[in-house]
């Protein structure tokens, strides 16, 4: 089918979205595409982020639940609305609710953030958490819709949901017409889709790439018939949907060349690569785009490459553990098993040692009682900083050297920073 064809059979035309940009104006942030110099220089192509993680809510969302929310009937908006969301569809749609003066309620799995649930809370929304995942939480949503007459804003299977994301393409175009690829993550398809139809409808000859958790793999395994396995616990959490959109779908199978699977590790360093070399915040769905990007350097060499760095809502204990295990896999954080004698100036020289190298000390474990070694020796746990992994390797050298058997107990990529 083509582009124009596929828009039409889902609801969602290039015309549509346009009218969606104009009802969005002044009413989400107008996000920027910028140029990501030091990715370019590390994946040998062009790279474009479009950050939306500066919307209001933190998210994409704020685009398609406003436009829906403002299509609805005044005796709809009266009663009130209720959906179903790990997080930033939640804060989407409770926010421009509250804006709007439409009572809203959000069922979220208890698996979601706190941050993200407390968030949906401060916007006015009444919040129920139900079940472990996205797809039981809307189970819940469905009964209470049926109970209290509520209208459904679903979080990406509605045309409405598709045009007001597809202004994301419209802006990527506008901003930087030679795009040749664009990756955008796949939860329920809604951003991929609406983002598909505006960009190709303006430039047929963009590729469209989407990305999955490895974990939740359900629109790839749905579009090639596969058994469905989605399941388990993700950094991306705001893609674990085990059950893709009907309208999400038909879009991606026509117009979407290819569905990456990135695993966790691959998430976490983009995640990670994200903060320390673009100075942005993203979460594991933000991120996902990037690692698929990675993934494919060979082939996507030399290309403009745009990514939709679709929400930064990640809580902050997640995200310093991401970035404090990025500093471990790259070698600039290590942890060194020491043996020493247990005799007194023994520690200081090995901090000496360690010193003289450069490596800076963070934590030391000096522990007699409880480890298999004879009474007259001891073992050190060291935790150390340092400069890459080649630097790791010239501190051992040195403490062997310097008589003190080394070994790395923590786990260094070879690869170099972050990304994998």
């Amino acid at each position: 089918m083509s582009v124009a064809e596929v828009a039409t059979d889902v609801g969602c035309t290039l015309d549509d979205i346009r009218a969606a940009a104009e009802t969005l104006e002044g009413n989400v942030v107008r996000t920027p595409l910028i140029p990501a110099s030091r990715l370019s220089a590390m994946l040998g192509c062009e790279v474009y982020l479009k950050l939306e993680n500066q919307q209001y809510t933190g998210s994409f969302k704020d685009r398609g639940s406003y436009v829906k929310l403002v299509s609805l009937s005044d005796e709809q908006k009266k009663t009130g609305v209720i959906a179903k969301s790990a997080g930033n569809h939640a804060q989407g749609v409770a926010y421009h609710a509250q804006r709007l003066g439409i009572p809203a309620t959000i069922v979220m799995p208890t698996s979601a953030p706190f941050s993200k649930v407390e968030r949906t809370r401060d916007f006015g929304a009444r919040v129920i958490q139900y079940g472990d995942t996205i797809d039981e939480a809307g189970e819940k949503a469905q009964e209470l819709m049926d109970a209290e007459g509520l209208t459904y804003v679903h979080p990406y299977d509605d045309p409405k949901t598709l045009a007001g994301q597809g202004t994301i393409g419209l802006e990527m175009m506008a901003d930087q017409p030679e795009l040749d690829t664009i990756i955008a993550p796949i939860g329920g398809g809604g951003v991929l889709s609406g983002t598909s139809i505006a960009a190709k409808s303006l430039n047929p000859e963009v590729e469209m790439i989407g990305v999955e958790a490895e974990l939740f793999p359900s629109m790839y395994q749905h579009i090639h018939g596969l058994p469905a396995t989605s399941g388990g616990v993700s950094l991306a959490d705001g893609i674990a949907v085990k059950k893709p959109g009907e309208l999400t779908t038909k879009v991606i199978r026509n117009l979407v060349s290819q569905i990456e699977l990135v695993d966790e590790a691959s998430i976490e360093g983009g995640v990670s690569t994200l903060s320390e070399y673009q100075k942005t915040v993203a979460e594991g769905a933000g991120a996902a785009p990037l690692a698929a990007l990675s993934k494919n350097r060979e082939r996507l060499a030399g290309r403009k490459v745009g990514l939709v760095i679709c929400g930064g809502n990640i809580d902050t204990r997640i995200l310093a553990s991401v970035l404090m295990r990025g500093l471990v896999r790259d070698g600039r954080l290590v942890r060194l098993r020491i043996d020493i004698t247990d005799a007194p100036g023994v520690l200081a020289r090995l901090s000496g040692l360690i010193g003289d190298t450069g490596g800076n000390i963070v934590e030391i474990y000096h522990q007699r009682l409880f480890h298999d070694v004879p009474v007259r020796k001891a073992e050190i746990d060291a935790v150390v900083e340092t400069r890459n992994s080649t630097h790791v390797r010239e501190i051992v050298s040195a403490l062997e050297g310097g008589g003190f058997h080394t070994r790395v107990l923590s786990s260094i990529s070879a690869d170099g920073p972050s990304l994998p």
